[in-house]
């Protein structure tokens, strides 16, 4: 009978490590986690070549989400998890043009999609900011009185802007502009910007705006060091500086780490107990970064940030929690890639939703 109980044991322990449970607990005990990858259905979405949408500015019929799905955001609406993602066609001079697409599902995995774009480049006035990279990497919150509230880049082949839109019921869209245009006569105007996280709080299911201190905060950017924003309205926003007019900045990469390149803000900053938890990704660095990972491989961390001051920096995770290990993570459009974007919390579990090598879309799941 012992013999049996060991050999049940080493199976079950077995079992776990290859179902993605690699981990016993987080890292941390603010941290979110341990989350499972659902490798049994992942890739959850991949590119379709029979969807068709007619383009206003081509003027022409195209595939829109025939080349790549991949980076998205995600609410729970109605009962739903309801999952705005970019999708590429294969047409132009830049290889494909990104569109959003939106697709819903009753459990989190399955999801149907809409057969046309939701959000996408059109003859009004983003095309010179949009035409033709497109509309990309969208991140999505509500707002207290129940718009949702979507962060995105506007691609226009040379530089990323980071764009604001509204809706209020996730089909159609009001684009407000370049979030930081009207700050300091357009000084952000045409520098490289992108990747807005807002600050929320849980209601629910529901990830709803929070103000701190009077006004709502957004960390954004995917350099080496992340940034920070403000707005009193979650439209028009504000770039915290220094005394010097230079960008303030809440966290940095590190040499020797998984984000030793690039540090990049995932789905959202969401108030807990134990203060403002930011999951993001990182991007290895082809010289002094983590010598067990690729060079220039996407891997998720967790930063803490205080909840009375989002400056400043509290904690951090030490390790990458996810990586790419599957064949569709590891090959792609880019390879070596886990990019985390969307994220909800849906009956009792917390779902996480990454492109995979910029091709693909997975989740994983960890309990709430």
């Amino acid at each position: 009978m012992r013999r049996l109980t060991v050999s049940y044991v080493f199976l079950f322990i077995t079992a776990c490590l290859s179902s993605g449970w690699a981990q016993v607990a987080p890292e941390k005990s603010w941290m979110i986690g341990p989350f499972r990858k659902q490798t049994a259905d992942n890739p959850i979405l991949d590119a379709k070549a029979n969807t068709t949408f007619f383009c206003p500015i081509r003027k022409d019929t195209v595939r829109w989400e025939e080349k790549d799905v991949f980076n998205p955001a995600t609410v729970v609406r109605n009962g739903k998890v309801y999952m705005i993602y970019r999708a590429e066609d294969t047409v132009g001079k830049h290889a494909g043009t990104s569109r959003l697409g939106l697709a819903s599902s009753d459990d989190g995995v399955h999801f149907k999609r809409m057969p046309k774009p939701v959000f996408c480049p059109a003859n009004d006035d983003m095309k010179t900011y949009e035409w033709e990279g497109g509309c990309e990497d969208p991140r999505v919150v509500e707002s207290p009185n129940g718009v949702y509230v979507m962060t995105y880049t506007a691609y226009d082949g040379d530089k990323a802007r980071l764009c604001v839109a509204t809706s209020k019921n996730l089909t159609n869209w009001t684009k407000h502009g370049i979030a930081f245009d009207e700050y300091d006569n357009g000084k952000y105007r045409n520098l490289w910007s992108k990747s807005g996280a807002i600050v929320c709080k849980r209601v629910g299911s529901k990830l709803i705006a929070h103000k701190i201190n009077g006004k709502y905060w957004m960390y954004w950017g995917d350099q080496a060091q992340l940034y920070m924003a403000t707005s009193t309205d979650l439209i028009h926003w504000t770039p915290l500086e220094d005394e010097k007019g230079t960008l303030l900045a809440a966290a940095e990469s590190r040499r020797g780490k998984h984000d030793s390149r690039l540090i990049e803000p995932g789905p959202f900053g969401m108030v807990t107990p134990a203060g403002i938890l930011l999951i993001y990704n990182g991007m290895n660095a082809d010289q002094n970064g983590d010598p067990n990972l690729p060079k220039g491989a996407y891997t998720g961390g967790q930063l803490l940030f205080d909840a009375k001051d989002p400056t400043r920096l509290a904690d951090r995770s030490e390790n990458y929690f996810i990586r790419p290990d599957q064949p569709y993570e590891i090959t792609g459009q880019v390879n070596q890639v886990c990019f985390l974007e969307g994220m909800v919390p849906f009956k009792g579990k917390w779902f996480l939703y990454y492109g995979t090598a910029d091709s693909k879309i997975a989740v994983a799941e960890a309990k709430q």
